[in-house]
């Protein structure tokens, strides 16, 4: 990876290598004050390193990498003065096609969802953040959608606020799970009376909790909405409140949501949509969580897979997944409201944005 001089906002992107131009993670620094994206580097992290996550202490880089029939997750030391990466080591993911990581919030272990696969592990993180062998739990269940959820195919999985408990959404089995976050044991426990049940063949894909009210909105790709769900963290226990449609009234076009954010203040929820091109803008009620649909945006590309609000909040960046860029849009910081700018970047197959 080429060097860089230090700056504050660095931002890496997980891209799909198989069939692209792709060299795998790409470093790219960000004038925060213009939006202005500049590439400074690029890191040979193997096969289709498409979605990525950060050490809290800032030190270390993971990567799925997305492949069949065994998947990988790789990790990286980031170089302090420069971002760059340099190999730590890689371990099978526990499933087929893992399509998401994050670290738990002590940097103990790492969790990962297999989408091929319908099962989610735990790897956990050795003091120089390597990885050491995972624990996988397998999945049952399937949905209505012959084609999409014959299976059960995890999406994502995500700790608590409390670190106790870690969140599992399964597009297939049309199910957010609940486990109980073991750090000690390095396991996964599940509790089934915890989970929520989804309606039929709306396939939960992607998950985001409230930063302060008990709340985890739920991003369904197969019938473009976002569900409000409740959780009760003493108990470790969903139960769902509302869904509304993350696309305009009237809209009949072919849609797949795919992320979804809240803004750190808690007061707006964004979510990507696939078809439509766009990302829904919610504004989030103070006191009960309520959404309401605000603004629907074009994202200036086609796939918007997934995107990240800066570290100032004054920017979101979206990934077009098929139009090869990386759109920056300003946002206004008091209702949520994006504003298209001129400046992206062009990368190619780009799939999920980390800011360092």
């Amino acid at each position: 990876m080429t060097e860089s001089p230090t700056d504050p906002d660095l931002l890496y992107v997980g891209t799909y290598t198989e069939n692209t131009r792709s060299e795998g993670v790409y470093l790219v620094r960000m004038d925060r004050r213009s939006g202005e994206l500049l590439r400074v580097g690029a890191v040979d992290a193997a096969a289709n390193p498409s979605f990525l996550s950060i050490h809290p202490n800032g030190r270390v880089l993971y990567a799925v990498n997305e492949r069949e029939p065994a998947g990988m997750v790789s990790a990286f030391a980031i170089e302090s003065g420069t971002g760059a990466l340099t190999r730590l080591n890689e371990q099978p993911s526990g499933g087929g096609a893992p399509c998401y990581v994050s670290v738990d919030r002590s940097g103990r272990a790492l969790l990962v969802a297999n989408y091929g696969g319908g099962s989610v592990a735990l790897l956990p993180i050795e003091a120089n953040g390597a990885l050491a062998a995972a624990h996988v739990v397998q999945h049952t269940g399937k949905g209505p959608n012959a084609e999409r959820q014959e299976a059960p195919h995890a999406h994502c999985i995500l700790p608590d606020r409390s670190n106790r408990f870690a969140l599992a959404a399964d597009l297939g089995a049309d199910r957010v799970f609940v486990y109980r976050l073991d750090l000690d044991a390095k396991s996964l426990r599940h509790i089934e009376e915890g989970d929520a049940v989804m309606r039929p063949g709306a396939g939960p894909r992607h998950l985001a909790f409230h930063p302060t009210l008990p709340l985890v909105f739920v991003a369904n790709e197969l019938d473009s909405t976002v569900a409000t769900l409740r959780f009760d963290s003493t108990r470790g226990a969903l139960s769902p409140q509302s869904t509304l449609s993350t696309v305009p009234a009237g809209w009949t076009g072919t849609n797949y949501p795919a992320d979804i954010h809240v803004a750190a203040n808690g007061r707006t929820l964004y979510v990507s949509n696939r078809g439509h091109n766009s990302i829904a803008v919610f504004s989030v009620a103070e006191s009960t969580g309520a959404l309401a649909l605000e603004q629907v945006v074009s994202t200036e590309g086609d796939w918007p897979r997934n995107f990240s609000l800066d570290p100032t909040g004054r920017w979101l960046l979206v990934a077009n997944q098929r139009s090869d860029s990386v759109v920056v849009f300003g946002r206004d910081q008091d209702n949520g409201r994006l504003t298209a700018t001129r400046q992206r970047i062009v990368l190619p197959s780009p799939v999920c944005l980390r800011f360092a």
